[in-house]
């Protein structure tokens, strides 16, 4: 059994439709690799040692593949002219899992592996910069930490034990963000952290590079099986024994300087589906900084990066000047990447999600697969490249989720009630829809409030992959940090879940389960309103609407009657339902069930005469009145099915639907 397969330098032992075996993050690495897109060289374990793991051990498995691994790394040493484990020029790889179907944020990355003390002065004295050493080896100590030696918070309230220790070091210098620590602060973290690791888990940081390249590949086959893992594959009807893949790839550094940054884009708006290139970027920063969201990003292009100004409020003279888009701060590069996207989305026909890095002005890519997207995505994008002449008709139809449709018919806020509501504060309109309920900050909590029957927003800070449980039953997803790109907005689309984020205003505090906005306190239970198309929150509810429907979805519903051999008829008993039932495609109506027209108004009293009469007499001057009803009733069902077929059935009345449920009644 082959077990690992090579790939870099525009060759590939795998290709796009080995997905089974190789993962889509692995099948299309090699597939990028073979079609001329840069990317790092680097190898991947097949998902059939993912299951072999499960069944026989860790152990068992490191000796099956261990000759396989090593023979694979000295492929890529060759490749990139460095040595995995040398202090001089020592060689560096990233750790990444990839199922055969995107689970996003679902399994675990480590990146910069293979430093130590000693290989951290080598890098630094090879750049030039020592300062990008050690940041690197920073990450990688607090990557390895959380991913490898779980070092999570010790309860729900507290925050990240590395992030504490960073926000003690940052404090003592006076500093905001990552960025402005310098080299002795970043050596002090390092030492600061590898001593955490020693007092929470008793043992030192590995300093081989081999045991931590073990310990990360063995991490990944671990997280397959982790609750949140095991999660969502329940929620997708994803089978246990597909397994994860693991990648193992050369380093690529966004965080090498000014010349440098790492993203990540979509060829397609995700949320709309609207035709037009879209990402966030970081500058001297590194891939998790984008989708974790401890920074906001800034846009790629400059048509995304005016949006965003628009919805903050940010005048274009500031945007320019502050929060430049990679168009116009590294024009080469944004060049490449836009030509990059469009290869890549004419190459696989749908909308991609790319990952990029660009390493002193040199554009890599690290990942392209089939997006996330919401309904009303789903729906356009498919009827878009139809048009577009990309995808044939039946292509577009087998592209469309039936599940996914249900979002189209969620409701959306009353215009009139929305402009009487109280906004509270304006974040990234991350994933479309209206959403009101009780403010709740924990995922535990947010499963507990549902099963009580109570509808909820969750509130964070920033989202992880732990919180997906309550994010699976909220009704919509608020946080403080993060981007059109951070892992909130990309789990809330393929949920079709609606999602505001980036509300830097926010100051929440998990402790007391309070979030603080200019002097103005709410508590968990409060409730809040999420306008997701808009990034806007208002304080209290928000009254809704039913939503309406586009033309690309009747397009869509044409399209599926002319290849259909099912037809469906609708169960329909007012001339309303009727209506509805023929505007989303019914060609009849398989039962009209005449006593449920009777529930409205002055027909019930009618219907309840007639049941109560006590002898013949009284039911006919009943069945006088209902009569007219009844007649005004179908003249609207025929009308609105127009020639189609319905079944009626003669009126049977149980009693139970009738009598009053209380006194007054």
């Amino acid at each position: 059994m082959k077990s690992v397969y090579t790939f870099g330098n525009g060759k590939a032992e795998g290709r796009s439709d080995m997905k089974n075996l190789l993962g889509g993050k692995g099948a299309n690495l090699a597939e990028m690799n073979l079609i001329g897109v840069p990317v790092p060289p680097g190898f991947t374990i097949t998902t059939e040692v993912c299951t072999a793991y499960n069944k026989e051990g860790k152990d068992a498995v490191v000796k099956l593949i261990k000759a396989d691994v090593e023979k694979a790394m000295a492929h890529v040493e060759n490749l990139m002219g460095t040595k995995f484990g040398d202090a001089k020029n020592p060689l560096l790889v990233s750790v990444r899992s990839g199922a055969r179907v995107s689970m996003p944020g679902m399994m675990d990355t480590v990146l910069n592996l293979g430093l130590t003390d000693e290989a951290v002065e080598g890098i630094a004295k090879k750049s030039g910069n020592p300062r990008f050493a050690w940041d690197s080896y920073r990450r990688f100590v607090q990557m390895y930490g959380d991913v490898v030696l779980g070092m999570k918070p010790k309860s729900k309230e507290d925050i990240d034990p590395f992030e504490e220790v960073m926000d003690e070091v940052k404090k003592q210098k006076g500093v905001k963000n990552d960025t402005e620590l310098e080299v002795e602060d970043l050596k002090l973290l390092v030492k600061k952290f590898k001593a955490a690791v020693k007092e929470r888990t008793g043992k030192d940081f590995p300093d081989s590079p081999w045991e931590q390249l073990w310990g990360a590949i063995c991490a990944v086959f671990d997280s397959w099986m982790n609750e949140r893992a095991i999660y969502y594959r329940r929620m997708n009807q994803i089978p246990e024994e597909w397994g994860t893949a693991v990648n193992v790839q050369a380093m690529v550094f966004g965080n090498m300087g000014e010349t440098s940054a790492t993203g990540v884009a979509f060829t397609r708006d995700a949320a709309t589906g609207e035709d037009i290139f879209n990402g966030e970027y970081l500058i001297n920063a590194q891939g998790e900084d984008v989708v974790a969201g401890i920074r906001t990003p800034q846009q790629i292009t400059i048509e995304g990066s005016r949006r965003w100004a628009a919805l903050q409020g940010i005048s274009e003279e500031e945007r320019a000047s502050k929060y430049p888009s990679l168009e116009e701060a590294m024009p080469a590069c944004a060049k490449d990447l836009i030509e990059t996207q469009q290869k890549l989305e004419d190459y696989f026909k749908d909308m991609q999600d790319l990952e990029f890095t660009i390493q002193d002005g040199k554009l890599w890519l690290l990942q392209t697969r089939n997006g996330k997207r919401t309904g009303a995505a789903m729906v356009k994008i498919a009827i878009d490249l139809l048009h577009q002449g990309m995808i044939d008709e039946k292509t577009a139809l087998k592209r469309i989720e039936p599940n996914k449709l249900d979002e189209l018919l969620h409701p959306v806020f009353d215009k009139v009630a929305e402009k009487q509501a109280k906004v509270w504060v304006k974040g990234l309109p991350a994933s479309p829809g209206a959403a009101t309920g009780q403010i709740v900050f924990f995922a535990d909590d947010a499963a507990k409030w549902h099963a009580d029957g109570k509808k909820i927003v969750m509130v964070r800070i920033e989202t992880s992959p732990e919180d997906l449980a309550g994010m699976a039953v909220a009704e919509g997803i608020l946080t403080a940090r993060g981007g059109m790109t951070s892992h909130a907005a990309v789990v809330a689309r393929g949920m079709g879940k609606c999602c505001v984020s980036g509300a830097g205003a926010l100051n929440i505090d998990y402790k007391n389960r309070t979030v603080e906005i200019d002097g103005v306190v709410l508590k968990e239970g409060d409730y809040i309103s999420l306008n997701g198309s808009t990034g806007v929150v208002y304080n209290g509810k928000v009254e809704t609407q039913a939503a309406e429907l586009s033309g690309d979805f009747a397009e869509l519903m044409t399209l599926a009657d002319k290849y259909t051999r099912l037809q469906v008829r609708t169960n329909a008993d007012t001339p309303h339902d009727a209506e509805v039932a023929r505007n989303f495609g019914a060609v009849g109506i398989g039962l009209c069930r005449t006593e449920h027209m009777f529930f409205e108004g002055e027909k019930i009293k009618a219907m309840r005469e007639m049941i109560l009469a006590e002898n013949a007499e009284g039911r006919r001057k009943a069945l006088a009145k209902i009569l007219p009803y009844q007649q005004e009733d179908f003249k609207g069902i025929f009308k609105a099915m127009a020639g189609c077929p319905v079944t009626v059935r003669l009126l049977d009345p149980p009693l139970h639907e009738f009598v009053p449920h209380d006194l007054k009644g």
